[in-house]
């Protein structure tokens, strides 16, 4: 090989070696500290485009979990307001069939009537005021031919797959007392009472069909849950695989970088002492 003074190419060899050694050590910094094997685009851009796809979509999913708790929590206000009136009928229905008997008087009945006002008007109020965020539950505004129909958004877009009505499941028309056919019911006279027992019969029965759809709509709700937890477990599983270091790898890559600059930056050194080569021929 040559000796040359002003091209040293060993030296220009080992120089370029060091650099290409300490920018692969600072990529390997820089896994190690993130520890994502993608730190950048340039590392692998179709991975960190598929990564980052992966990761909308969970934050997407997450947010629709999010949303069906709020859903949940919606339809348990209604089961617990549905449940409060439930008792009111029962006991309504044990007021008139007090009053449908013969062994009381008219006084006794007058006082029947006022409990019975009472917890009707009671009713009523309940379903009125119902609300979940000022959203209002039993008062017909969740019947499924609503003009504003509730939905729970828990997919990936907005087609309809992607969301739950609550109207469309549950249905909850108008549980006051005119909506369950109970509002002009009396127990004042024994023949009043009696018609009540009947009004107020197929309103228990309409009542507990609420309270089943209401129930169902709750279990679909929690299997829509666990369906979500599932699939955000996987897709955060897919993205760390394709983005997520191996540690142990990039440890054994860190400390063979680190090994090679020692040695470039030493060989630098060594290269450039050739050039005194020349010193040896003139002497």
């Amino acid at each position: 090989m040559p000796i040359r003074i002003f091209n040293n190419i060993p030296s220009l060899t080992t120089q370029r070696l060091l650099g290409t050694n300490n920018e692969e050590l600072g990529q390997s910094f820089s896994r190690v500290a993130s520890g994502t094997r993608i730190t950048k685009s340039a590392d692998d851009a179709a991975g960190l485009a598929i990564s980052e796809a992966l990761f909308s979509d969970t934050r997407a999913l997450k947010q629709g979990g999010k949303n069906l708790g709020d859903g949940m929590s919606m339809v348990k206000t209604a089961e617990g307001a549905l449940n409060e009136q439930a008792g009111i009928l029962l006991r309504l229905r044990e007021l008139a069939s007090q009053a449908a008997t013969g062994t009381i008087g008219q006084n006794e009945r007058d006082t029947i009537q006022l409990e019975f006002d009472s917890l009707r008007k009671e009713l009523d109020r309940i379903a009125n005021t119902t609300e979940f965020n000022g959203q209002k539950l039993l008062d017909g505004s969740l019947a499924a031919t609503a003009l504003n129909n509730v939905h729970i958004q828990i997919g990936l877009n907005s087609g309809q797959d992607n969301r739950i009505s609550i109207n469309a499941e549950a249905d909850l028309t108008a549980s006051s007392s005119s909506g369950l056919g109970i509002a002009s019911a009396s127990v004042d006279t024994q023949t009043n009472a009696l018609s009540a027992m009947t009004n107020l019969t197929d309103a228990v029965r309409t009542l507990s069909v609420k309270r089943a759809k209401v129930g169902a709509l709750q279990n679909r709700f929690e299997k829509a849950l666990s369906n979500i937890n599932v699939s955000v477990e996987n897709l955060m599983a897919a993205q760390a695989g394709i983005k997520d270091a191996d540690m142990a790898e990039e440890f054994a890559r860190l400390t063979r970088s680190e090994i090679l600059v020692q040695s470039a930056a030493a060989m630098v050194g060594q290269s450039n002492l050739i050039p005194q080569g020349v010193l040896q021929l003139l002497r």
